[in-house]
């Protein structure tokens, strides 16, 4: 069959797509991998046939601009709660999609990335389409020409379940004041191609989740699990790698996406000194925030450009982070504890995952000074109870089908969604 993965141009978002990518195409399947232009070295680069569609959004230029005005405002985003259902309001999660879509879903699946998916698509003629979580335009193409198509998540589903809270409570409205921005906008891009919007196009006709069970959130929709397999872009081993750490290894890093936005990490390299007199080796990735010019690294900490995670973290003995995705299933793969210190969005759903399950503990952004810090990561190597808890985690995420396994699901799930009467 004829798969078509579908991103809009966000690295690390698409690197979570890469495994299942190669896994359809060594189980004989054609794959293409459709992005704005900017993102077509990124995919030629993982081994994938990349076809670049429409014009490069603008959210970018438009991230780096607020930063520029306001440093702070990549610490104020919404949270979307933790893994229980959050308590909220009409009001709120209206709020949340009137500043969601305009300022980010639109921008990111702009109008000459929709029609020239749209356009390869009615070429192509694909029979399934996986799409990451909020490039809906993907499913607008998929409906263009009756493919079989999915959703993809690089996180816990919480935009799932901010579409579930958002309808419930939309229909407590009077009937003049149920007002939809994210269906209106998917509506008007569908009726563009002739086309009508239903509730598939914002869910997918079922969706791939590589979160674990713990984790993942419990909603009305047709879920698929598949095994987290990483893949950080081209990256090479580096010599120090090789070698044992003479002294438990600990991994700092804030990760890759925010640092693309503002420039830096939202963590301070001068924070490190908390750190500075434990018996320990850091290995951190981090650069000096605004106004920290001339920061002092701590003698028994080691700062990289880059170093990928499933390389390092097999060597770790914890990791301290912000709560990105990637770090996060990364560490849960090799049964690393970890120290969270989330801040915002989805966040705050894995830092609770982390802390219910007891392979890591947490440590809020606004609560995170160096004596805190410090602890918490004393803890975390000398109570042998999270080694553990990380391990039993290992095993369970070592459980799910792994993206080559689930290739025969997805071919079934195929045969059943496609409504197309062409076959490739």
């Amino acid at each position: 069959m004829r798969v078509l993965i579908v991103t809009y141009a966000e690295k690390t978002h698409y690197l979570h797509m890469v495994s299942m990518a190669w896994a359809l195409a060594a189980a004989g399947h054609e794959v293409r991998v459709a992005s704005q232009p900017a993102l077509a070295d990124t995919i030629t680069a993982s081994g994938l046939t990349a076809v670049p569609v429409g014009e490069d959004h603008q959210l970018l230029e438009m991230a780096q601009a607020i930063a520029r005005e306001n440093p702070q405002a990549f610490n104020m985003g919404p949270s979307f709660g933790g893994l229980e259902r959050p308590r909220t309001t009409w009001e709120r999660e209206r709020g949340v999609y009137e500043a969601l879509v305009p300022y980010y879903l639109k921008i990111a699946n702009n109008p000459s990335f929709v029609d020239g998916l749209v356009d390869f698509a009615r070429h192509w003629r694909p029979d399934l389409v996986l799409w990451e979580q909020m490039s809906y335009a993907g499913a607008v193409a998929a409906r263009a020409v009756g493919a079989a198509h999915a959703r993809v998540l690089w996180s816990p589903d919480f935009l799932g379940r901010q579409r579930e809270m958002f309808l419930e409570l939309r229909e407590e409205q009077p009937e003049d004041q149920r007002v939809d921005p994210l269906g209106e906008w998917l509506a008007g891009e569908l009726e563009r191609h002739g086309l009508d919007f239903d509730e598939q196009v914002v869910t997918g006709q079922f969706t791939i989740d590589p979160t674990p069970a713990g984790a993942r959130l419990p909603l009305k929709l047709h879920t698929v699990p598949v095994r987290y397999v990483p893949y950080n872009g081209v990256a090479v081993v580096p010599d120090w790698l090789r070698e044992p750490p003479a002294r438990p290894r600990v991994c700092v890093t804030m990760g890759l996406s925010r640092r693309r936005y503002t420039g830096h990490d939202g963590f301070p390299v001068s924070g490190l000194k908390a750190f500075a007199d434990l018996d320990i080796e850091v290995v951190t990735t981090l650069i000096p925030i605004p106004g920290e010019e001339t920061a002092e690294v701590p003698a028994n900490t080691r700062v990289v450009d880059f170093v990928p995670m499933h390389a390092l973290l097999p060597t770790c003995d914890a990791v301290v982070h912000y709560g990105g995705s990637g770090t996060w299933m990364a560490a849960m793969l090799h049964g690393v504890p970890q120290l969270l210190v989330p801040q915002s969005g989805d966040t705050f759903i894995k830092a609770e995952h982390m802390e219910r399950y007891g392979s890591g503990l947490v440590v809020p952004a606004d609560e995170a000074d160096d004596e805190t810090l410090r602890a918490a990561l004393v803890r975390l190597l000398e109570e042998p109870s999270f080694r553990q808890s990380a391990a039993r985690l290992r095993e369970e995420v070592l459980a799910v089908p792994s993206p080559g396994e689930l290739v025969p699901t997805l071919e079934k799930l195929t045969a059943e969604y496609r409504t197309s009467t062409e076959t490739s």
